[in-house]
């Protein structure tokens, strides 16, 4: 059992949703509020070989199951003229596309969030604390701009977000989507190897900030909330590890590698945010993804 705050047994002995619990019916009735001109932004990554992701993670596989070719080929019934194609993708659940991570993806010791025996936690996948347990998100999304309100166009990657800026930025409360702005995905396009020099991310300060506000979910577009060292591996110790504040303790749902640069173009500081992991069964992540209904 962890000792410092957290959410074990708050939401009863067989909880297995955190702080996604804090998003009733009267909440989410509360947070269409935030949408005024009803314009949808996609926030997610493109799903394609090429593009950001930890060094190290394989590339989305996307290949044509049939295509056009089996039909001139012959390879394939010809109809009546009725034709088609088909295909498939192999992901990484974490790493290579937008995602949310699961209560069971990161723990310490023997127990998952909310005392879930580790051990639940199968090669065929998790039977506490799976990503099935999520369901869909609908709540209001608060937006922290950092690199727009420092005048940057990007974060550089020792940065760490602290606490006390975020709440210089915005306020946020309970069952609020906190989204989490460090520019960090236009640096891939200048150099894969610059992307991996680092990353810009939350500081322990910042998640311990968000998870004493009651936040619903912590999303953000770099790749692992808190910041990465040159060997993309983070520099705090358990007690401060991000995941470990957030998920393992707190319960709250994480969401990396969003796409949030059309977002920082409108200047809005909140909107309706939408997510609806896939219900993949015993599943310690789901690719995702997220809409900001403006």
């Amino acid at each position: 059992m962890v000792t410092e705050p957290n959410n074990w047994g708050r939401f009863g002995p067989e909880d297995q949703r955190g702080t996604l619990n804090l998003l009733t019916g009267e909440r989410v009735l509360a947070a269409l509020a935030a949408a005024v001109t009803g314009q949808v932004l996609c926030l997610s990554m493109p799903v394609r070989r090429g593009g950001p992701r930890l060094r190290g993670r394989p590339e989305p596989q996307h290949f044509m199951s049939i295509d056009g070719a089996d039909f001139a080929a012959g390879t394939r019934p010809v109809g009546a003229g009725l034709r088609m194609a088909d295909d498939a993708l192999i992901v990484s659940a974490h790493g290579t596309t937008t995602h949310m991570d699961a209560l069971c993806h990161m723990w310490e010791g023997d127990q998952l969030y909310n005392g879930h025996p580790a051990a639940q936690v199968h090669s065929y996948g998790a039977k506490r604390c799976g990503i099935e347990q999520a369901g869909g998100v609908v709540a209001r999304g608060v937006f922290f701009d950092v690199p727009r309100h420092l005048g940057l166009d990007h974060l550089p990657p020792e940065f760490r977000i602290s606490g006390d800026l975020l709440e210089e930025i915005a306020p946020v409360g309970p069952g609020e989507v906190a989204v989490i702005r460090t520019g960090w995905p236009l640096v891939w396009d200048r150099s894969p190897e610059e992307y991996w020099s680092g990353q810009p991310g939350l500081a322990a300060s910042a998640g311990r900030w968000l998870a004493e506000r009651d936040v619903a979910v912590v999303a953000a577009d770099n790749a692992a909330i808190g910041g990465l060292n040159p060997r993309q591996l983070s520099d705090e110790d358990l007690a401060d590890d991000l995941h470990l504040i957030l998920l393992h303790r707190h319960g709250v749902h994480l969401i990396e590698l969003l796409w949030l640069e059309e977002l920082s173009a409108t200047g809005r500081s909140d909107f309706v945010f939408v997510a609806a992991p896939l219900r993949l069964q015993g599943g310690t992540a789901s690719p995702l993804n997220p809409l900001a209904i403006l």
